[in-house]
């Protein structure tokens, strides 16, 4: 009779220790992460690599706990609805846009799938967020909207070229936080007595047409806001600034190294290596909504006395100490 009571008992301490070792047994899923880029891996490798550096830095190794599906458009914006379309339909667990332009087309794409903004210009303008503290039901990520950045550039070019009073904007109309970038622009223009001249860079032939029309219309100085465009041709940027001699502060440090002269503006490395962040807790659970957008932290000064010297420029010591790093 004890034997018999005890089979009952034996027979389900068996089951539970084979549904324990079927369930060690099972393999770990790992998560599919999605990233869309308007440009190509050599565009910003350094962005790509600070977010591969910051997941790192969350214990995530790719290829070994994490799957990443790249999608680069290679400078061709009508290329990202399609590749938004196939993250999607590969139902990624999130997604991160490399800017403003993807971002636009994955908001399209899906309304499920969390969607992190490496950066964005102006989300709240676009209609990403009602505000930072609120973002959209999958959206949330990093912004790059400083009203005191446009001030700071034009300010630093004054400091350079003490008589300015024109300066040549390249801007594009087609990219999203564009009119807000440049109302900013304006309002500091005001207040430094100095008049712009916008030019929109919508395709490459865009580009050398701007700087001859800057020429003759006797702009003392060239200042770029965001452009896919401009992203995707940095050496020519510079090298047309320099042919047409004009001191031009851009907004991403890779176009000083590209031979540009100054960048002034947000580290978007560090925006990138922040957003692996995101991506950690929506994958621990967070959903998008909950986590608002966040700013800023670090800023970047640099300047390239080549670039300088080839326009015949002098760099005051006052500005060159300030900046945190100088190609010389």
């Amino acid at each position: 009779m004890k034997k018999a009571a005890a089979l009952p008992i034996l027979v389900a301490v068996m089951l539970l220790c084979v549904a324990l070792i079927a369930e060690a047994q099972e393999p770990k899923r790992i998560p599919r992460i999605g990233f869309l880029t308007g440009g190509s891996l050599s565009v910003f490798p350094g962005r790509i690599e600070a977010f591969r550096q910051g997941l790192r830095e969350l214990g995530y190794v790719e290829r070994k706990n994490i799957v990443i599906e790249w999608r680069y458009s290679e400078g061709k914006l009508d290329r990202l609805p399609a590749l938004a379309a196939e993250l999607v339909r590969l139902k990624v667990d999130i997604i991160v846009s490399g800017g403003p332009t993807p971002t636009g087309f994955l908001k399209e794409a899906t309304t499920t799938i969390p969607i992190v903004m490496g950066f964005h210009t102006d989300p709240v303008g676009t209609g990403l967020a009602a505000s930072l503290a609120r973002p959209c039901e999958n959206i949330t990520g990093l912004s790059v909207l400083s009203p005191e950045l446009g001030g700071k550039r034009l300010e630093l070019l004054k400091e350079i070229v003490p008589k300015l009073s024109r300066v040549a904007v390249l801007g594009s109309s087609t990219l999203p936080g564009n009119a807000q970038t440049l109302r900013e622009t304006e309002l500091a223009a005001g207040a430094l007595g100095v008049k712009l001249q916008y030019f929109d860079v919508l395709s490459p032939k865009d580009m050398e047409a701007a700087f001859r029309r800057a020429v003759t219309g006797r702009a003392d100085a060239v200042l770029a806001l965001g452009n896919p465009v401009l992203n995707a041709h940095r050496t020519q940027v510079a090298d047309l600034a320099v042919k047409s001699r004009l001191p031009a502060m851009y907004y991403a440090a890779e176009f000083v190294e590209a031979g540009g002269l100054m960048f002034y503006g947000v580290d978007f490395s560090d925006l990138f290596r922040r957003a692996a962040t995101y991506v950690d807790k929506i994958l621990k659970g967070a959903k998008p909504a909950e986590l608002p957008v966040e700013q800023p932290k670090k800023f970047e000064f640099i300047v390239n006395l080549k670039a300088a010297k080839q326009i015949g420029l002098t760099i005051p010591p006052n500005v060159l100490v300030r900046a945190n790093k100088v190609i010389r």
